[in-house]
This record gives C-alpha cells, sequence and structure tokens, in this order.
C-alpha cells in the first residue's frame, strides 16, 4: 500500500493539515454540524462555523475538542476522517502515518483517546508530540543545542509554555486558559457592564479588531449587536478598546503569571540564554494587540511574537516529517543538528 506523511495540528478551534512535500493544506474550524432527528453530518468546518448560533433546533453544531483535550471521541472521529479524506482523497490503498500534536500537559488516558480517534480513521501508524516543542521547531528555534528556548503557545483550549534544549522539554506547565477563554471573558463583560447577550462569534470579532491588553495600544471603537436581557430585543452598542483591556485582565495575567512560574523554575544557565534570546510567542492567542509589550514589562525579558504563529505548530510537524530524527531529539547527531 502507498503511504503518505501527514502532521496535525488538532487545536481547539481550528485543525491544520500539513502533507511532507506539500505544505500546509487545510486550515479549518474544529466544528461539526449534526442533524439530531436523523444523526447525519450535516457540514464540517468552515460551512459547520458558520452555523454556530444560528441553527434550528434539530441541527447543532459541536466543537468536539475543548480545553485541548477530546470532549466528544465519535464526534472528533467523524472530523479528522472527513479532514484526511479531504487532504488525501479516499483511496484504500493510501494508509497515511500521521504525526498529531498534543498540549504538554494532558494525561495518558488523554493520549491514547487521541490516538485511538485517529487509528478509528484507518490511520497506519500515528505518533504524537507535544505542541510546545512542534511549535518551538515551527517558529525556526534551534531546540536540539546544548541552550535554553523558550515558547508560549497560546491556542484555543490551552496555553502551553515550555522551556527546551537539546531536543526536549526541560520545564514546562498547560494552562487551561487561552483563546476560548478570552472570549469568554469579553461575553462576560458585555454582560455584565451593558445587560447585552453575544455569542462566541461576535466575542472572537472582538478580540481579533478590537482588544487591546497594554494600555493605550490600540485606541479604537466599533459597534457591538446583541439580546438585550432586558427586553428581550435585538441592541446595538458602541464598545472601546480600553474596554477590552479591562475584559481580559484576568485571563492574560494568569497566562503571564503562568510564564512567570516556569522561568522561576528554569536552571539559571538556561534562564541566562532564554534572556539572551527572548521568549517566542505562537499559537492565535500571539496575535493580541499588545501582548508581547505587556510581558516584557511584566517579566523583564525580551519577548517576540513568532512570524507566522497561526502555523507554528503545524509547520513544526512538517519539519520533523522531512527530519525523523527530531523527534528522537537526543539522538541526532552533530551533522543532523547542523543541518537542520
Amino acid at each position: 500500500m502507498f503511504s503518505k506523511e501527514i502532521g496535525v495540528d488538532l487545536g481547539t478551534a481550528n485543525v491544520l493539515v500539513h502533507v511532507r512535500g506539500q505544505g500546509v493544506v487545510l486550515n479549518e474550524p474544529s466544528v461539526v454540524a449534526i442533524d439530531q432527528v436523523t444523526k447525519q453530518v450535516v457540514a464540517v468546518g468552515e460551512e459547520a462555523r458558520q452555523m454556530l448560533g444560528r441553527t434550528p433546533g434539530n441541527i447543532v453544531a459541536i466543537r468536539p475538542l475543548r480545553d485541548g483535550v477530546i470532549a466528544d471521541f465519535e464526534v472528533t472521529e467523524i472530523m479528522l476522517r472527513h479532514f484526511i479524506r479531504k487532504t488525501i482523497g479516499q483511496s484504500v490503498f493510501i494508509r497515511p502515518h500521521v504525526l498529531i500534536c498534543v498540549p504538554a500537559g494532558i494525561t495518558s488516558v488523554e493520549r491514547k483517546a487521541v490516538r485511538e480517534a485517529a487509528e478509528a480513521c484507518g490511520i497506519k501508524h500515528v505518533d504524537l508530540v507535544e505542541e510546545p516543542k512542534a511549535a518551538a521547531v515551527g517558529a525556526g528555534l534551534n531546540i536540539f543545542e546544548p541552550s535554553g528556548s523558550m515558547v508560549v503557545d497560546i491556542g484555543g483550549g490551552t496555553t502551553d509554555i515550555a522551556v527546551l534544549s537539546l531536543g526536549d522539554v526541560v520545564t514546562s506547565t498547560s494552562l487551561r486558559m487561552a483563546g476560548d477563554k478570552l472570549d469568554a471573558a469579553i461575553v462576560k463583560y458585555i454582560k455584565r457592564e451593558y445587560n447585552l447577550l453575544i455569542g462566541e462569534r461576535t466575542a472572537e470579532e472582538l478580540k481579533i479588531s478590537l482588544a487591546t491588553v497594554c494600555p493605550n495600544s490600540r485606541v479604537a471603537e466599533t459597534t457591538v449587536r446583541g439580546r438585550d436581557m432586558m427586553s428581550g430585543l435585538p441592541k446595538t452598542i458602541t464598545v472601546k478598546s480600553t474596554e477590552m483591556h479591562d475584559a481580559l485582565r484576568e485571563p492574560i495575567d494568569a497566562i503571564v503569571a503562568a510564564t512567570k512560574s516556569v522561568l522561576e523554575k528554569t536552571p539559571p544557565e538556561l534562564a541566562a540564554d532564554i534572556f539572551d534570546k527572548g521568549i517566542v510567542l505562537t499559537g492565535g492567542g500571539a496575535l493580541v494587540d499588545g501582548l508581547d509589550k505587556l510581558m516584557i514589562h511584566e517579566l523583564q525579558v525580551p519577548v517576540h511574537v513568532a512570524e507566522d504563529p497561526m502555523q507554528c505548530v503545524v509547520l513544526g510537524t512538517g519539519l520533523m516529517l522531512e527530519h525523523p530524527a527530531m523527534k528522537r531529539s537526543k539522538r541526532m547527531s552533530r551533522a543532523q543538528r547542523r543541518a537542520y
């Protein structure tokens, strides 16, 4: 049988797929729409995301991954099978070898669930790799030298913070406080301050277009539409970027505190390397306005946003597929490390 090598960033918010030799071939939301009456799949990916909060009673749009782990095994299998078939076709002769990224802090049971969901799709061989390691490789950090590198990967469900050296994680933490919690904080703020109910999609749009976590970093305002909690009728309000700073204070403070905690546990020699090279931010959360400036101020360490933060994890899986020794990290020869 023919075999293809595929890297998958199985994220809470988005699934990205990298095929060896082709690059990133798929980037779609982790959403599945199902008809509750017939139990049939109505849509997967972007088409299903458009249905969030807008479906009739018999159709439900499900996000099968929560906080970086599988919340609904059957729906995850359906989604993964759909994306793999969309990527490589439906031929029974192609049994792909898949490298899947998982959060650093998940349990052995959660790892087993990811592996079983992939194998149920007919995948020949499944390997798992920790997201911060893949993110660091995808961001262009040389983690295979005896020198400390630090990455903060802020995804949809988890924030993975790790210090790496000699191709492996030295110290790390995984925080279930990331993009989804930022959206929830915005929903909560608008509800509290304006008695207005808004949906997840509206909150995400506010986070992208208006939110800032550094005072005076962005000055803007926009109109927001939702349902008035008092009258039950549609209502429009105007929200300013300074308000988003207040809304996001709690989850952002938690991410900064976790990063500081990992730094405090880092061996002195590696900490010195990080002070020289700085911390690299990856994941969609890295794009929140002013986050790098806030972390520089709070941690007194240089902080850089990766060139393509949204795709760092899946690009890292692609590099690991091209250089299999990377997955074995410490077994890389000096020549292989130089080539990398």
